[in-house]
């Protein structure tokens, strides 16, 4: 009997312990959150404390309750407290397993699930593992035995945060919404890597910014990568106006050519027209090629290759 009672101890204080473990990262969150916000360039749309108005209707249809608007009425209800924390652990903290995750490693990958996606933030975790060579396994945004094992076997936390926020800047400086938000992301990054490094080595760490007041609670989707207006594929075809515009030149050039040397005004035009389809086929290669370099850009971004250098963080 006493050993039953012992197991069921040990369970309760685990509760205990994964219970602080959410509550702790939700408070830094949720400061970087803020309140209200329907900023036209957010790809979240209406927003109340991070949570976006189309999760919000999912939550409440699972739940069989009518929908209804995300309102700055509602912060601080009880109700909704109790649905934005729900929403939070089954829509991000379960979904990174956050409960089985290292100190600070869980703020840190928790708070780029709700910025980006835990599909997305679970790639830069993945990336992060492999780069210091304790995880062999696909980067394909799923967190399961292999990727938790690697997490745990990483012989330095604090340079798994590092990596983790320089890759998530790498993407987030290619989003097309970056000249809105950056200034706020930057901010947030820094910081969550801040704090998260503080509690993997057993810190309090600093205050979280208030990044929201710089766009840094939009929501940063790597379905908005900056990506070319036309591909690499077809940007020869396109150039400078596209195959239109070579067939115009070429069609005028056509019927000029028997004219050719019989005034020099048609001399003057057919040389001119020449020199016009020489430009277009430069301008169609040189597009071609910045267009294919951008394409790779964007893809490493996406796929979580992509490193930039974090801004220093709040000090403590």
């Amino acid at each position: 009997m006493s050993g039953h009672c012992g197991i069921a101890k040990s369970l309760s204080r685990w509760g205990a312990i994964v219970r602080s473990a959410f509550s702790k990262c939700l408070t830094v969150i949720l400061r970087y959150e803020g309140g209200y916000t329907n900023h036209p360039r957010d790809p979240g749309g209406v927003t109340l404390e991070g949570v976006i108005q189309r999760v919000y209707d999912g939550y409440r249809t699972r739940k069989r309750l009518p929908r209804r608007a995300l309102t700055p009425t509602l912060r601080g209800t009880p109700e909704w407290i109790a649905e934005r924390d729900e929403i939070y652990r089954l829509q991000y903290w379960n979904a990174v397993r956050g409960d089985e995750l290292p100190a600070g490693v869980d703020l840190f990958l928790f708070d780029s699930a709700v910025n980006s996606g835990p599909y997305q933030a679970i790639k830069w975790l993945q990336r992060g593992l492999a780069a210091a060579g304790v995880y062999h396994g696909p980067i394909d945004g799923h967190l399961g035995e292999g990727t938790m094992a690697a997490a745990h076997a990483h012989p330095d936390h604090d340079a798994l945060i590092a990596d983790m926020a320089a890759r998530r800047l790498g993407m987030l400086q290619q989003l097309s919404t970056w000249t809105s938000f950056g200034g706020g992301w930057a901010q947030r990054v820094a910081s969550a890597k801040s704090i998260g490094q503080a509690w993997a080595s057993g810190s309090v760490g600093p205050e979280p910014v208030e990044v929201d007041r710089h766009g840094g609670g939009a929501k940063a989707y790597a379905s908005d990568v900056a990506q070319p207006a036309v591909d690499a594929g077809n940007s020869v075809k396109g150039g400078l106006g596209g195959a239109t515009t070579a067939a115009l030149i070429d069609g005028a050039k056509d019927k000029l050519a028997p004219l050719v040397g019989t005034s020099d005004l048609i001399d003057h035009v057919f040389t001119a027209l020449t020199l016009l389809s020489v430009v277009v086929g430069i301008g169609a290669l040189l597009y071609a090629l910045w267009s294919a370099h951008k394409t790779r850009i964007a893809q490493r971004a996406v796929d979580g290759d992509l490193v930039a250098e974090v801004p220093e963080g709040q000090p403590a």
